[in-house]
């Protein structure tokens, strides 16, 4: 990455309950919501909003009319064996979106380390996946780390890595609409709702660009639009990264990712294919978020995602 002149550093606030405020300069730029007033409808769990360009802009989306339980950034599940940790209705074929008494939570437990160092925020977080029924399916433990601050590019980042571990005492089926027969609607997982001006933005990928990408496999993918209510625009990169599991060291991901009707990006685990964890075993995935506070050309975003590699040196 270009060498940065200008720092700043960041600080973390947790003085309100139930929330993690990661702040650079005199911007939030992210709130981790990990407690609260949860609607169950909406499957209750963590999530972050709002995120923020270094200038301020809001890049994120919270309840949004069409889709209340979209929050923001937020690790979800929209079909793990007839339960639903995503929110809203579940997706039955022939049938469309039903809303059925089978919306699950992700409990928050307890931060094993939240580090602030200057250059970075990090925590640790440990979740149980509850269904519907009350019982306990699966332990997390996922961790945020908030850094790589250039104030030059006028981009930060966010590194994001889970490890859900199945303790049903039996199998769970993970996949999503599309598994279960609607196209090209694989979304679960690490996925992102952008702001309603964000609306029609430019998705790019190392060699598509538009919803063409939906449903395929790259290491990158950018979204870039202009704000509504301030001036400018911004690029938010997603690095895909990677998914395994116990016995399966390469789990494929693909683009879940739309422009119209809204804005949304997810890099799918079960895009059309299900994972089936057995009892015990666990699913690891590992993505990185780069937001940049203007609109970037292919030329910026090919360097900015080589910079941020995730196996590029740091």
């Amino acid at each position: 990455m270009s060498t940065t002149t200008t720092t700043t550093a960041l600080e973390l606030d947790d003085t309100t309950p139930g929330r993690l405020v990661v702040r650079a300069g005199d911007v939030d730029i992210a709130t981790y919501v990990h407690d609260g007033d949860f609607a169950v409808s909406e499957s209750r769990k963590p999530y972050l909003h709002p995120l923020r360009t270094l200038d301020g802009a809001v890049v994120t989306a919270y309840r949004p009319n069409d889709h209340r339980w979209h929050k923001g950034l937020q690790m979800t599940a929209s079909h793990v064996s007839g339960q639903n940790f995503w929110g809203g209705g579940t997706y039955v074929h022939g049938e469309g979106y039903v809303p059925k008494d089978n919306v699950g939570q992700m409990r928050h437990d307890a931060f094993d380390a939240v580090e602030a160092t200057g250059d970075a925020v990090t925590f640790t977080e440990r979740l149980t996946w509850i269904a519907s029924t009350g019982q306990e399916w699966a332990r997390e433990v996922r961790t945020h780390s908030f850094g790589s601050v250039d104030t030059d590019r006028g981009t930060w980042t966010l590194d994001f890595s889970t490890e859900i571990t199945n303790t049903r005492g039996e199998p769970l089926e993970l996949g999503s609409p599309t598994t279960h027969g609607r196209p090209a609607a694989g979304y679960t997982g690490f996925f992102w709702r952008g702001p309603r001006g964000w609306t029609g933005g430019d998705i790019t990928t190392p060699d598509r660009t538009g919803e063409d990408a939906m449903g395929t496999s790259s290491p990158w993918l950018a979204y870039s639009a202009v704000h509504d209510e301030v001036d400018g625009g911004g690029t938010l990169l997603v690095l895909a990264g990677s998914a395994s599991t116990t016995s399966n060291p390469s789990v494929p991901l693909h683009w879940f990712v739309r422009h119209d009707p809204f804005p949304a990006i997810a890099p799918s685990f079960a895009f059309s294919d299900e994972v089936v964890l057995a009892d015990g075993e666990s699913l690891r995935l590992r993505h990185r978020v780069v937001v940049g506070d203007r609109v970037w050309d292919r030329d910026e975003i090919e360097a900015v995602a080589a910079a941020n590699a995730l196996d590029a040196p740091r």
